[in-house]
């Protein structure tokens, strides 16, 4: 049990850091950003709370660091092609409207952490990722394409948060607060979100998706 506990660990901060990488390089490449504006706030908040803040013992604090380190790339793919995202905001509005969402974004995720898990990172992880991979299927459906997406960042992401949950699952150590009706909720409503995910993906590319912009193939295969 303490093998496989360690080993889906690991499997979580390997796969996740691949998919912070693949964002990373899709978003330079494609000019754009891959991970959705709510959940780059809560993701960021997340991190640096628990990499400086209030870090977990052992492995899990090296992980939260690295991730947050690479969360600050995507925030610089996020400020240096977003505007573009939203055609409609003033460009002068961009810049306060983020820094206005990471302000209310921190303190939300701190409120959560001490008034539901008392100022532990795991009922807030997991509600945010389920938020997260509906997020991403969102921003799937809105912008019409894989445009700063790929099948290797939803596989990895997958896995990643799949790792995640078995990683709780088979800690020899396991606190019994989290052995309940709502953390088996959050683990499977992740697993069912990031499989539609990546199968979204998957059918989009299908359809003749250029990865670049929505044609009317994937927006078919939105549909179906």
């Amino acid at each position: 049990m303490h093998a496989a506990h360690t080993a889906f660990l690991l499997g979580a901060g390997l796969f996740w850091t691949v998919a912070y990488l693949l964002l990373i390089r899709t978003g330079l490449r494609e000019r754009t950003f891959g991970m959705p504006v709510v959940a780059f706030a809560t993701n960021i908040s997340w991190e640096f709370m628990f990499a400086f803040v209030r870090p977990p013992s052992g492995i899990g604090h090296v992980i939260n660091i690295v991730w947050f380190t690479f969360d600050l790339a995507v925030g610089y793919t996020l400020v240096r092609f977003g505007r573009a995202e939203f055609p409609h905001l003033p460009d002068r509005l961009f810049l306060p409207a983020l820094a206005a969402l990471l302000l209310l974004a921190y303190p939300g995720m701190n409120y959560a952490s001490e008034q539901f898990d008392e100022g532990a990172s795991v009922l807030t992880a997991f509600a945010s990722n389920l938020a997260m991979s509906g997020m991403f299927l969102a921003m799937l459906a809105a912008r019409r394409g894989t445009r700063g997406q790929s099948p290797g960042i939803a596989v990895t992401k997958l896995l990643g948060t799949a790792c995640a949950s078995l990683t709780m699952l088979t800690d020899p150590d396991r606190d019994p607060r989290y052995d309940n009706a709502l953390m088996y909720y959050l683990y499977i409503g992740c697993l069912v979100l990031d499989l539609a995910y990546v199968y979204a993906v998957f059918a989009v590319r299908r359809a003749g998706d250029t990865a670049h912009s929505g044609v009317p193939a994937a927006q078919g295969a939105l549909r179906r």
